[in-house]
């Protein structure tokens, strides 16, 4: 499939999400990182938020929901407005009806690994998704360094893919720029998180072709 280039707002200006949204027209999603400060060290947006900002926008969102509950939370960002809800697979205690569930209130269901969780043992659930996100930094924090040691799981996973013959992207998130993104790209992913690298720069939307240039070549 086509490359996807999804900037994260977590190193956007709080203060004005709607403004930096509109800073990167370009971009097929805005990625929203939902954190809770249980599952992950740090707290930020909750659905009355992300509510707003989907009506500043037609870019859609896509949720990343780093939440130590996302069984029983999942589902209020698709009625947000989100298009896309990624649960962390570490918190989930049923990720096939969590999937079911997210897909059939109309929107894309996608699961999230931390760098240290294997994706084979979840080799059977990977037609009940429409995204795997694999984490290349520990989640919680925008700006960290790129974790090369997650390069071979990412080639393991679009294996596996290609092996069912599913049509499951594949997104990486944490430490993607443009000097990162062409390995993960070469190892299989087609969809990138990108947050201080998009944000941190002069003209964010010409960073995010410069990206999508950067995967493709």
């Amino acid at each position: 499939m086509a490359v996807q280039i999804t900037p994260s707002i977590l190193n956007a200006d709080f203060a004005a999400l709607g403004a930096e949204v509109g800073r990167i027209p370009g971009a097929d999603w805005v990625h929203v990182d939902v954190m809770d400060n249980h599952f992950v060290p740090n707290l930020t947006f909750g659905p009355t938020m992300v509510e707003a900002l989907a009506r500043s926008t037609d870019v859609p969102l896509d949720a990343h929901l780093m939440i130590e509950d996302p069984d029983r939370e999942a589902l209020t960002y698709v009625e947000a407005g989100c298009g896309s809800v990624t649960f962390h697979v570490e918190a989930c205690r049923a990720p096939v009806r969590l999937a079911r569930e997210i897909r059939g209130q109309g929107a894309r269901a996608s699961m999230a690994l931390k760098p240290a969780t294997p994706i084979e043992p979840y080799e059977d659930l990977l037609a009940e998704l429409d995204m795997v996100l694999l984490m290349t930094v520990e989640p919680g924090f925008g700006g960290q360094k790129f974790l090369d040691l997650v390069l071979p799981k990412i080639r393991r996973t679009r294996e596996l893919m290609d092996r069912h013959g599913v049509e499951t992207w594949l997104q990486v998130d944490g430490g993607v720029s443009l000097e990162t993104i062409g390995r993960c790209a070469e190892a299989g992913a087609d969809v990138f998180v990108a947050g201080s690298a998009v944000f941190g720069a002069d003209d964010p939307d010409a960073m995010v072709a410069s990206l999508r240039e950067a995967a493709i070549s």
